[in-house]
This record gives structure tokens, sequence and C-alpha cells, in this order.
């Protein structure tokens, strides 16, 4: 499996992570995404350590901090060489202050995410959504304490929108503290509204980008075909995640999807996750699996290159219509683009980049 550089960081991180959200699994919407006990934990974790991969991404969120707990048990003994990233930011209690990311509630809940994981290190910690209400200024001082006292080695966000993210990077550069290497995100071959602003911040300022749900729920697994019955998943159970706008597109998608699945011999899954870390700025897709089957058909992904021709095929039924101001900056100003500006705009140029 390769492993690439998260962000501007000189940690190595496998293009697959194996996720948690149903590790444990307590409560009726983390039991819509399959419940795994320690041992299946295990079993799905050593498959995916025989595989090359060296991170799990959890969350104190996942199923009121018990996700944590189980990674912790799978994880004592032998496989502690394995990284791990969690999430802090939402409720953990029913006190004002259990939620958010004050300077309170971040350390607070670092030390007891450190006892649910038994670890004296979280190797990358991640705000799990934006806080409106406490200053950034704030968070970012609680996180530069964490790292500096190595509770803590990397930090990151998750679902934060671009204006967020470089408020965030321009206070920790202004006061020399610690930064964001990377930024989780939702980004698939269904829904690529990443690519206007937050693919493009994370190619301009050197941040990682890690993408949880890559199958879409699932949907990209190849199961779901046009006027066939519903299989048994995440969506039929009234998983919300993520929305379908467009059932229509999305059939159209998963057609191709198939196509080129099946031509490579690959499952449908490998392939949109081949396709999504060829994606720029992308280091790694976050794998969840219920079963071996399914982590079994995910692993090849690490190792699968699309052609040109299948990239393109896909690129063509995903592409995501241009809104203002990229329609207007594609017809004029494709003379002067840098890389960040070509990770959205550049399969849309055609004309010479002049004001007409």
């Amino acid at each position: 499996m390769e492993y690439r550089l998260l962000g501007r960081s000189g940690l190595k991180v496998s293009t697959l992570i194996l996720g948690s959200a149903n590790f444990g699994s307590v409560g009726e919407f983390f039991n819509k995404a399959g419940k795994i006990d320690v041992a299946g934990a295990r079993r799905l974790i050593d498959r995916y350590r025989d595989a090359g991969g060296n991170m799990l991404d959890t969350s104190n969120a996942y199923s009121a901090g018990v996700s944590e707990e189980v990674v912790g048990e799978a994880l004592d003994g032998a496989r502690k060489d394995l990284l791990v990233a969690t999430k802090v930011r939402f409720p953990m209690g029913k006190g004002p202050n259990d939620r958010g990311l004050s300077r309170h509630h971040i350390i607070k809940s670092c030390e007891e995410s450190l006892k649910r994981l038994r670890r004296e290190t979280i190797d990358l910690y991640q705000m799990h959504e934006w806080d409106g209400e406490t200053p950034i200024e704030e968070t970012i001082d609680a996180l530069d304490a964490l790292q500096r006292s190595g509770k803590v080695r990397y930090i990151g966000v998750s679902n934060y929108s671009g204006w967020h993210i470089m408020k965030a990077l321009a206070v920790s550069d202004a006061r020399h503290q610690a930064r964001f290497v990377s930024q989780q995100i939702y980004y698939s071959l269904q829904a690529r509204e990443a690519e206007y602003e937050l693919v493009p911040i994370s190619v301009d300022q050197g941040l990682g980008i890690l993408i949880w749900s890559p199958l879409a729920g699932g949907l990209l697994s190849g199961k779901y075909r046009r006027g066939k019955p519903m299989p048994e998943g995440r969506h039929l159970n009234g998983w919300g995640e993520p929305p379908i706008t467009d059932e229509k597109a999305l059939y159209d998608i998963i057609e191709v999807l198939v196509e080129v699945a099946e031509a490579r011999k690959q499952s449908a899954a490998a392939v949109a996750l081949a396709w999504s870390l060829g994606r720029p700025g992308v280091t790694s897709v976050i794998i969840g699996a219920r079963n071996e089957e399914q982590l079994k058909a995910n692993l090849p992904a690490g190792d699968l290159k699309l052609t040109d021709d299948e990239r393109k095929k896909l690129d063509d039924v995903s592409k995501p219509t241009l809104i203002y101001p990229y329609w207007h900056q594609a017809s004029t100003a494709s003379d002067r683009l840098g890389a960040a500006d070509l990770a959205l705009l550049k399969p849309h140029l055609t004309g010479a980049g002049r004001m007409g």
C-alpha cells in the first residue's frame, strides 16, 4: 500500500485509513452502520494492517465514546504501532460546556479520549465541526497547548467551510501556533462540491485531504443499480448521509463506474476509491466495513491505478457544474491560473482566457 505525507507534515499515512464509526455502535443512529464488537474490530484491524494500512480514524462522538473504547481495547498490545486519529466538537454530556471547541471542552475531551484509547498521545486530533461561538484564537491556543504537552502530535479539521479553514490558518500563522495539517471532508464521485473551495485550499495551503464516506454511504459499492430492488444496507435503513439530490445523475455515475470495474475485473468499490485517491490534494480515503468481505473488496484500491481513459469517463459523468465566480474565471482568466485554481478549472478550460 502506498504511503503519502500528511499535508506539510513529515507524517506518512497509508492511502487507505480504517474507519471505526461502526465499532461498538451504540444508539439508533450508529446501529445503522453495523455493530462491531472488540473481537470483530481486531479481525478487521489485523486484516487491514496485513495489507499495509497504518491509521485508524474514530471520534469521541461515535456511540458516545464506545467506538474509542473498542479501538483502545482492540489495539492494546501488539497493535499499538498503528496511528490513531480522533475528533472533538459534538456533545459528550448534557451540560452547557460539554460541546464545542472551547479550551475547556477540547482539553477535557482530549484527556477522556486518551483514557478510552489507552494511549499517551493522539496522532491526529481533528475538530469535528465548526464552532461559531468560540473565538478561533481560543481553539487554536488550546490545540497548541496540547501539541506542546505531547498529548497530541498533529491537528486537523473536518467539515469546515473554506473561510473557516482560512481564518483558522491565518490565526495560527500570525500567532506562530499549531497549524492544521489536514482536513477530513465528504468528497466522492456522487458529490464533488468540495472542488469549489476545499480542494483548492488544500492544494494552496498544504493540507492533506482525508475523505470520509468515499463510497457515498455504500451507494458506489456496485450494489445499488437503476431499476433493481434496493439491497440491505445503510440507505435502506434510513441512513441520511450523504443526501441524494439527483437520483438519475447518481445512477448515471454508477453505470459508468460498474462498466470500468468490470473491464478491470475489480470491484466497483475499489475503482471508486482509486478515483478518489487520484484527485488533487487527496492523501487518504477512510474505508469502513461491516465485515471482512467488505474490507476485502476495498483493500485493492490501495494499489489500483486508473488509466487516463478510465479516469476521464468517471470525471465526465460526475463533473460538477461551474458556479460563479468559477465559470467567469474559466472564460476570462485561464492565462494566469495556479495549481490550486486548476484543481477545479482544468477540465473546464476551452478559451484563451481573455475578457471579451
